[in-house]
């Protein structure tokens, strides 16, 4: 076992304080990195206050994790000491079942094994995520961070980008592909980006007149006010994609009357009952609606190459460990354009 420093939770509603935790002496598949940036997500909130009920404590938050590879396990070819990597929300999965084997582990049929507040598959430890100085993890799960990305901004690309990547991907959009992008929060702000890299025409669809110019400076060609019946109704039949990225329980119909033949809405955001929806919006125009959790290890690598290539990352604060309490309120208050990263390096001051 590895001493390392950490901050984390113990118990219900407690803020996040200074701890001691212990990471694995390596097996022969694992990679040990010291973490450089790790990027803060809204399920780290809910998981450290144990809002969903099914929090292990102490529990360390943390699955946008980049660093540098310190050492590596005996049967390990693909990473060397120094390497840039990064590692996203999952570290294991069963590796035989179909969905493994087709590039899809995040659907492992056996369930996956989280970065945080998961159950390792070899001892029933409960991991412990990337609010620390170091992890190591199954060589599979690393991934390569490519040299021109910025790893200040990469975390972020490991959860909300791979989120709303997979759906772009898996629903073919390309040049004139017409995408509604629906919120523009820290998922919606890079699916704006995302699809505008892949050539979309890109429709921002939000409740906030004030969001417009943001929008626009995203890479939205147009932004469309849910708000507004006639805009609606004008805009009905209108797209190929809808990528629906608001988190809570909502009514999705009006979006998908803004959908045109074929058309499919993909709900990225809302993990939760939704209001009722209406079949005859459904067989008109051959609709259709689902759901799409993050992506598999390949596509996240492709993720990053991509946004590599086109020097795409998402809008991100830069902030101290000591301060992840005040950004947990600031996220409930939606206050942050548009991700929190911290600086592990802070990790070590008082």
């Amino acid at each position: 076992m590895t001493n390392c420093l950490a901050y984390g939770a113990h118990e219900t509603h407690a803020e996040l304080s200074p701890m001691r935790i212990e990471r694995r002496v390596l097996r022969d598949d694992d990679v040990a990195i010291e973490i450089a940036y790790c990027g803060v997500c809204h399920s780290d909130l809910h998981f450290a206050h144990n809002d969903w009920g099914n929090t292990v404590f102490p529990c360390v938050p943390g699955h946008e994790i980049v660093g540098h590879v310190t050492a590596v396990g005996s049967a390990v070819s693909r990473y060397r000491v120094g390497d840039r990597v990064a590692v996203g929300c999952l570290v294991d999965s069963c590796q035989q079942c179909a969905a493994c084997e087709q590039g899809e582990e995040s659907y492992c049929e056996k369930g996956i094994t989280p970065t945080y507040n998961g159950r390792d598959r070899q001892t029933g430890d409960t991991t412990l995520g990337g609010y620390a100085q170091h992890i190591v993890v199954r060589d599979k799960f690393v991934l390569r961070v490519p040299e021109v990305l910025d790893l200040r901004y990469t975390g972020p690309l490991l959860c909300a980008g791979i989120t709303v990547w997979a759906p772009l991907r898996d629903h073919g959009v390309k040049p004139g592909t017409r995408v509604a992008v629906v919120g523009l929060g820290g998922l919606g702000h890079m699916a704006v980006k995302l699809a505008a890299a892949l050539g979309a025409e890109v429709t921002v669809v939000t409740t906030s007149p004030g969001k417009a110019d943001d929008a626009r400076a995203l890479g939205a060609h147009h932004v469309l006010l849910s708000t507004d019946p006639a805009a609606m109704k004008g805009a009905g039949n209108a797209f190929d994609l809808v990528l629906d990225t608001i988190p809570r329980k909502h009514n999705v119909n009006p979006y998908l009357m803004l959908l045109g033949r074929h058309g499919k809405l993909v709900l990225v955001g809302a993990l939760e009952p939704l209001e009722p929806i209406h079949g005859g919006l459904l067989a008109r125009n051959n609709r259709s609606i689902s759901g799409s959790l993050i992506g598999g290890l390949a596509q996240t690598q492709e993720l990053l190459e991509f946004c590599a290539e086109h020097q795409v990352l998402p809008n991100c604060e830069l902030i101290r460990i000591q301060d992840i309490n005040v950004a947990f309120k600031r996220l409930e208050s939606n206050d942050v354009k548009y991700r929190f990263v911290i600086d592990m390096a802070s990790l070590g001051e008082s």
